[in-house]
C-alpha cells in the first residue's frame, strides 16, 4: 500500500526544525527557548544536516545561535531558510513523508489547526506543508484530515500507534468514526494495521495527549513505553494500561512487540512552574537518538534505558526544560527528511 511512511531509524537526508516565533507562548522564557532550540539543531547535526526555517527577518538570528554545529567535526551543517510560520513546533505544522511505490519521496500535507485551536493565529502553520514540500522540490499529496506527526509512531511496514486520547478527541476530526481515520492513515501513510492505546499523558493538555510523550518504535516490532515506577506519578496506572494493550498487539505483519519500559521520570521547574520532561520524546538521527534531559539524577538511567534499546547508536542527552515549559520536547520541534528509497 503506498505511499508509506517510513519508520524514524531510516536513513535521513536531513531534520527539519522551525526557529521559535511565538513569544506570548514563552513569555519571559522566550529568550532561554531559542538557545534550548539551537543546543538540539547543533546536538543533531553531529549525525546529520539540520534545515532550520525562520519566521522572514528571523533567519539572521537563527544563524548566529546555532553557529556550525557542535564542533566535532562530524557533520556540522546547519542551514536556516525563511518561510511564514506561527509557531516552532515542526512535527506537528510540517509535512509527513512518505515513499512511493518507486521508492520517491513524497511529503503528505495533513491539515493543522493548532491542537484543537488552542493556539491563534495558525494560519500560516497550516499552509507550511505545502511552501515547504515546493522549496524542497518535493510532491505534495494533500489530506484533509487533521494530524499532527506527534500523535503517529510507524514501524516503516504498515503497522501504526496512537493515542485514543489525541486522535479521537472532539477538537481534531468530530466527524471521522475510528474506521475513517484508519482509512486514511491507510491512504496517505501505507497503514495497514493501528494499534490504539488509551492513554496519552494526562498533564499533557497541550496535545491532547500526543503518542510521541508515551511510546515510541525503536526498531521493527520493537517498542519503548513509559511506565513510571512511582505509584503517586499521575501516569502510573494509565501507562500500564497502554502496556497491557501493546503486550496483547501484534503488528502488521503477524509479529508480538518487543516492550522496552522506561520507568525513569523527571521534573523541572521553569518560571515557577513544575513541568515533566519527557524523555521519551527523542529524535533518531542518523547513528544517533538525541533524548530530552532535565539535569537530575534520573536521566544517566533513563539514557542507559534508551541506549541499550538502541544497540550501535549513541545516545546524546540535551537539557530541554524550556521546550517542556512549552508544551514538548526534542521530537515535538523536530521532523525527518528521509532519503528517496530508489532502487
Amino acid at each position: 500500500m503506498y505511499p508509506r511512511m517510513p519508520a524514524e531509524w531510516a536513513e535521513h537526508d536531513a531534520c527539519l526544525m522551525a526557529w521559535p516565533t511565538r513569544p506570548a507562548l514563552w513569555g519571559p522564557a522566550f529568550e532561554a527557548a531559542k538557545q534550548e532550540y539551537a543546543a538540539v539543531a547543533r546536538a543533531i547535526a553531529a549525525f546529520e544536516p539540520v534545515l532550520m526555517i525562520a519566521a522572514p527577518g528571523l533567519a539572521e538570528e537563527a544563524r548566529a545561535a546555532c553557529g556550525t554545529g557542535t564542533g566535532t567535526g562530524v557533520i556540522e551543517v546547519i542551514e536556516v531558510i525563511e518561510l511564514p510560520i506561527d509557531d516552532s513546533w515542526l512535527r506537528d505544522s510540517g509535512p509527513l513523508f512518505a515513499h512511493d511505490e518507486h521508492g520517491a519521496r513524497v511529503g503528505i500535507d495533513f491539515r493543522f489547526n493548532a491542537w484543537g485551536e488552542k493556539h491563534h493565529p495558525w494560519t500560516a502553520d497550516d499552509k507550511l506543508a505545502s511552501l515547504l514540500l515546493d522549496r524542497l522540490g518535493t510532491p505534495r499529496v494533500h489530506s484533509s484530515m487533521i494530524l499532527e506527526g506527534g500523535a503517529v509512531t510507524v514501524d516503516g511496514e504498515g503497522t501504526l500507534i496512537t493515542t485514543e486520547q489525541c486522535l479521537l478527541h472532539p477538537n481534531r476530526n468530530p466527524r471521522m468514526s475510528r474506521a475513517e481515520i484508519e482509512d486514511e492513515l491507510g491512504r496517505r501513510l501505507g497503514i495497514e494495521k493501528v494499534i490504539w492505546l488509551p492513554y496519552g499523558g494526562l498533564e499533557d493538555t497541550e496535545t491532547d495527549g500526543h503518542v510521541d510523550g508515551v511510546a515510541a518504535y525503536v526498531g521493527p516490532a520493537k517498542v519503548v513505553v513509559s511506565l513510571p515506577e512511582d505509584p503517586a506519578h499521575p501516569d502510573h496506572a494509565r501507562m500500564r494500561a497502554n502496556l497491557a494493550v501493546l503486550e496483547a498487539s501484534t503488528d502488521a505483519r503477524g509479529r508480538a512487540l518487543e516492550v522496552v519500559p522506561v520507568p525513569q521520570t523527571t521534573y523541572a521547574e521553569v518560571e515557577g512552574t513544575r513541568v515533566e520532561v519527557g524523555y521519551l520524546n527523542f529524535y533518531l538521527a542518523n547513528g544517533g537518538c538525541v533524548v530530552p534531559v532535565g539535569g537530575t539524577p534520573q536521566d544517566d538511567a533513563a539514557l542507559a534505558v534508551l541506549a541499550a534499546a538502541l544497540p550501535g547508536r549513541t545516545v546524546v542527552g540535551v537539557p530541554t526544560p524550556v521546550l517542556a515549559y512549552g508544551g514538548g520536547g526534542i521530537h515535538c520541534i523536530t521532523q525527518q527528511l528521509p532519503k528517496e528509497a530508489r532502487a
